[in-house]
């Protein structure tokens, strides 16, 4: 290997970009994806080739050291990066082998081979970045809290998209509406939280404390999040027991399971951020 590629860590971001851009062209030349949770995965393997690709530039022109002043720790940035590529790479291949691979679909059998090889590259890498033991806020719990609470609101926003789009309109209730209105409103902030905590600039301008604001927001989350599950529950449910069509090749609850089940598993970790948050101050 020569020129940036000399190092154990740009060898695998190299490979990562290599299998991952071969799982995106092997869908691509298949048609367009018309479902949300192959957009889903179109998105994730397009992040997963940008953000090696970026990270490999940065060090090679040396322009990690000149964002120095931005960014508060570069290790810590490309850790964090490293296991979110990993935990979103997952979530790709599981996603597609369960609801596009068939075994006379050859280019989707390829396809997931490439991803998953993808992700066992990723989480090789996000170990042996976790390994240097980088101290920054992506590293720490707090980070891992937001990025995972940001990702599940990612697949709860998918999920709830591809039901939504595959039913008719009595199973689309003002209460479910509601509910993903909660989850991309907290994606949206948490995004920006962490974006926050990531521009030591930005943080630095900011009129007020980030941690209070923290505070407030993860509270406000909680009781968001609480909202959204109890209506998603009961009208989602209700409504299939009111209009249920057995004969109705859409209405299969797996999305509506899975926007529930994510839903409470976000809930859980607001309410541990709030926690932390108070421990915090």
């Amino acid at each position: 290997m020569c020129g940036p590629f000399k190092s154990v860590p740009n060898i695998l971001r190299l490979l990562e970009m290599i299998f991952s851009a071969l799982a995106l062209i092997l869908v691509i030349f298949q048609g367009r994806m018309l479902s949300p949770w192959g957009i889903w995965c179109e998105f994730v393997w397009v992040f997963c080739i940008v953000v090696p690709m970026v990270l490999i530039v940065m060090e090679a022109l040396s322009w990690n050291i000149l964002l120095s002043a931005f960014l508060p720790n570069w290790d810590d940035l490309t850790c964090g990066l490293t296991m979110l590529c990993a935990l979103m790479i997952s979530s790709a291949t599981i996603t597609f082998a369960i609801i596009f691979v068939c075994f006379s679909c050859v280019a989707s059998v390829f396809c997931f081979i490439s991803s998953l090889v993808a992700t066992v590259i990723f989480l090789v890498d996000a170990v042996l970045q976790k390994m240097k033991c980088p101290s920054g806020y992506l590293s720490n719990l707090r980070g891992v809290l937001r990025m995972t609470e940001a990702f599940l609101a990612c697949i709860i926003l998918t999920a709830s998209s591809n039901y939504f789009l595959s039913v008719e309109w009595y199973y689309r209730p003002a209460g479910m509406i509601w509910s993903m209105i909660v989850f991309a409103v907290c994606l949206l902030v948490t995004v920006v939280i962490i974006v926050l905590h990531l521009l030591k600039l930005l943080k630095s301008l900011l009129p007020f404390d980030l941690g209070l604001m923290e505070l407030v927001f993860n509270v406000v989350a909680v009781l968001l999040y609480l909202s959204a599950v109890i209506l998603w529950a009961v009208y989602g449910y209700r409504s299939r027991l009111h209009h249920y069509d057995r004969n109705c090749y859409y209405c299969n609850p797996r999305d509506l399971h899975t926007v529930l089940i994510g839903a409470i598993v976000n809930l859980i970790l607001y309410i541990v951020d709030v926690v932390l948050s108070i421990k915090a101050r």
